[in-house]
């Protein structure tokens, strides 16, 4: 099955509208038969972008690894098919040298990466967060070694803002390497990629002026955007974990918002998590939307927001109005202090 694709920017790539992120539940604590299944009903389905990082698991690499088998097994001879996203910048391994955006770091990780994707490089290496503890030229400057060395095809920043974006362009520009993929949290609930900085720039601004694609993680808000939490904290959810979904994300004002654009969900008569998609494809700078599915059913259900049609000028003021039922910014850019906010 073939879904739609939308060109990354101004490069030659293509990437389908919705693609599978392997952040959570490809980890060793999920039944390999559960994330076989998931997976291989996603390539099947046309979803051939896989999301990688060195620190998904849990442990680090493993979701690679798994990846790797899969790759070798079943996906035996479609590697070609298959676009196969990493990134580092987070903790991976003990010491100074298993976290951070320095050239040693990156560039081990990479080849961890590789080794454990059983593959000679992947299609897009991302620096998966701005380190203000080492130069850009740096950092940059090891994404650029990593495709001049056919390490990598394309090169990618993560949850850069939009003044560190426009400081890894000029780097990139002197060596010159196009920066080909921004990718970035973005939900009808964190909407930080589209506030301007003190130059008048957001991180879409400026993505769209020098084109990049843009590839929208945690659409869904960490499962927020779901009914799960409708009537409480399931037992087996992100939020009673407390790991990526805190358990003060989930305030009665935000809960409010949840319902009421579940109420609109329902009004269209489409789920709510397929409203949520469609709300971050409206826009066409947006490349693709990360998912990470749990079950085939999930899954499934998220592709379907690509057979509903776009969203309409009526729902979108009353998503609005959904939103702003509530005062205040909803406050779930967890990664804000790490990276987007510096």
């Amino acid at each position: 099955m073939t879904l739609p694709l939308r060109r990354a920017g101004r490069s030659g790539l293509d990437l389908p509208a919705i693609s599978l992120g392997l952040w959570q539940n490809f980890g060793e604590t999920t039944a390999r038969a559960d994330r076989r299944r998931v997976l291989l009903h996603a390539v099947e389905r046309g979803v051939v972008h896989l999301d990688l990082a060195n620190n998904y698991g849990p442990p680090p690499f493993a979701a690679e690894e798994f990846v790797g088998d899969v790759l070798r097994s079943e996906l035996r001879g479609r590697r070609d098919e298959i676009v196969l996203t990493t990134k580092a910048g987070y903790h991976a391994w003990p010491g100074r040298y298993g976290n951070g955006g320095s050239r040693k770091y990156l560039l081990a990780s990479l080849d961890r990466s590789l080794r454990a994707l059983g593959t000679d490089s992947v299609d897009v290496f991302y620096s998966h967060r701005f380190d203000p503890s080492t130069p850009l030229t740096e950092t940059i400057g090891a994404l650029a070694h990593a495709v001049r060395t056919g390490r990598a095809r394309y090169a990618g920043i993560s949850s850069y803002s939009a003044r560190r974006t426009r400081e890894a362009l000029a780097v990139a520009d002197d060596l010159g390497l196009p920066l080909t993929l921004h990718q970035s949290s973005y939900s009808v609930l964190n909407r930080w990629i589209e506030e301007p900085d003190d130059e008048g720039d957001s991180v879409l601004d400026v993505a769209e002026r020098r084109g990049m694609g843009l590839v929208a993680f945690s659409p869904l808000a960490q499962g927020m955007l779901t009914t799960k939490y409708l009537d409480g904290v399931p037992a087996d959810s992100r939020a009673a974990t407390g790991v990526s979904l805190r358990p003060e994300y989930l305030s009665e004002a935000n809960l409010t918002r949840i319902r009421a654009l579940h109420a609109v969900a329902r009004e269209s008569g489409t789920s709510l998590p397929r409203l949520a998609l469609r709300w971050v494809l409206r826009d066409p700078r947006v490349t693709t939307v990360l998912v990470g599915a749990r079950t085939v059913d999930q899954l499934d259900d998220s592709l379907a927001a690509l057979d509903d049609p776009p969203v309409s000028a009526a729902e979108l003021d009353a998503i609005e109005a959904a939103v702003d039922s509530v005062e205040g910014d909803p406050g779930i850019n967890l990664w804000a202090s790490r990276s987007s906010d510096l």
